[in-house]
């Protein structure tokens, strides 16, 4: 029996049922294989008293401190966010919160691998936890974790040093795996590990009456994330305002939401495009089934979800050459890579109007993309660090 401890800060709760939807599937997946258990801790970061007391933090304060979700036992111990800088000391709090909560679980679950499922803070601390507990560690670099963090004056070398010194790496693309790579990470040490998405769930349904539901006729266009500045939503709009007659959905909220109305209202184009606000996971599968496009601009990426529940869902993806797009985009039927402009995005959507690929078409290029391959492999790169540590002690 493997027994792994899952550690992230990025997953759902009950006041956040949209964040990491991802890590919560990938740890469903690893948990349901029978010859792995599964403990899950999902550390809360919370200013200090009083700020967290703001409404902003106060549901995420209220949170139970240990739950069972969805059938796996969780723990949401709290850890201090000092704000004002830069994440410099995250990594370190969270750390030193987890030591108590790790020995108490260990107690009655003696875990073999720390398996954490973002790459910041939880990447330092884990590493950190393993060397105090003796076991091995395995980190998981899925996009801006990296990108950003990796960057960042104020966190950059903790992102390195804990990429040189953790047992494993996880990259969710190939083009992921090369960054780490180019960060000096042995490339021996990275494996590819792509996402998943639910088959059944995310499948053709007939359009017409899809975009009914909608309240829209004829061309559809989707867009999926957060509406922060990286994920481009503003070229997408600019875009479908050059394309008559074409609609665009847009399933996501964050602080660039009063902007981006601005920007539609700013072109006359309310009757067309708007803004839905953050939409459950479990009604995505009848948004992306219903558009005829799904298209993100995004600065940067790792290898998107959204991407690949568009295409399972017979649904072309028009996207920016970010991470791992040309793995996703491999044949003409999933879409276009296109340059993150306007004129790039109202082209490229555009030409997959006009084609109108086979949805059967568009879809088996999601078909190698599975919960079940994901939490295979996930199982064989643990056991993997568990048995070439075992050797090394």
């Amino acid at each position: 029996m493997l027994r792994v401890l899952t550690l992230s800060t990025l997953f759902p709760d009950a006041t956040r049922p949209n964040f990491g939807v991802f890590v919560e599937r990938q740890t469903l997946g690893l948990a349901a294989l029978p010859d792995v258990a599964v403990r899950a801790v999902a550390p809360v970061g919370l200013p200090p008293f009083p700020l967290s007391r703001h409404p902003r933090y106060a549901p995420l304060a209220g949170l139970p401190l240990a739950e069972s979700w969805k059938g796996i036992a969780i723990e949401r111990p709290r850890f201090i966010n000092i704000p004002a800088t830069g994440g410099r000391f995250h990594a370190a709090m969270l750390g030193r919160a987890l030591v108590p909560v790790l020995a108490r679980i260990r107690a009655e679950f003696r875990f073999d691998v720390i398996d954490a499922s973002f790459f910041f803070p939880d990447g330092p601390a884990a590493v950190a936890l393993g060397k105090r507990f003796g076991v091995p560690v395995s980190i998981k670099a899925r996009g801006a974790d990296v990108h950003h963090w990796g960057n960042a004056p104020a966190t950059a070398r903790q992102v390195r040093g804990a990429a040189l010194a953790t047992d494993g790496v996880l990259a969710v693309s190939e083009a992921m795996r090369a960054d780490l790579i180019a960060m000096g990470v042995p490339a021996e040490k990275v494996r590819v590990h792509h996402t998943g998405v639910d088959q059944l769930r995310f499948a053709p349904i007939e359009r017409v009456a899809a975009k009914a539901r909608l309240g829209v006729t004829g061309p559809l266009v989707v867009a999926v994330g957060a509406l922060i500045p990286r994920k481009g939503h503003g070229i997408v709009i600019d875009a479908v305002a050059r394309l008559a007659g074409v609609s665009l959905l847009i399933a996501g909220d964050g602080p660039e939401r009063a902007a981006l109305q601005a920007r539609i209202d700013a072109a006359g184009i309310g009757d067309r495009v708007r803004l839905l606000g953050s939409v459950p996971h479990d009604d995505l599968p009848a948004l992306l089934g219903a558009a005829d496009a799904m298209a993100l601009a995004s600065s940067s990426e790792g290898l998107a979800n959204a991407w690949v529940e568009a295409l399972a869902s017979g649904t072309p993806i028009v996207i920016t050459d970010a991470g791992g797009a040309a793995e996703v985009v491999d044949r003409p039927a999933a879409g276009r890579i296109v340059a993150r402009t306007v004129e790039g995005f109202a082209d490229g959507i555009a030409a997959m109007l006009a084609e109108a690929p086979d949805v059967g078409a568009v879809r088996a290029a999601a078909a190698r993309f599975t919960w079940e391959r994901n939490a295979e492999a996930l199982r064989a790169h643990l056991a993997g660090l568990v048995e070439a540590y075992s050797r090394s002690s």
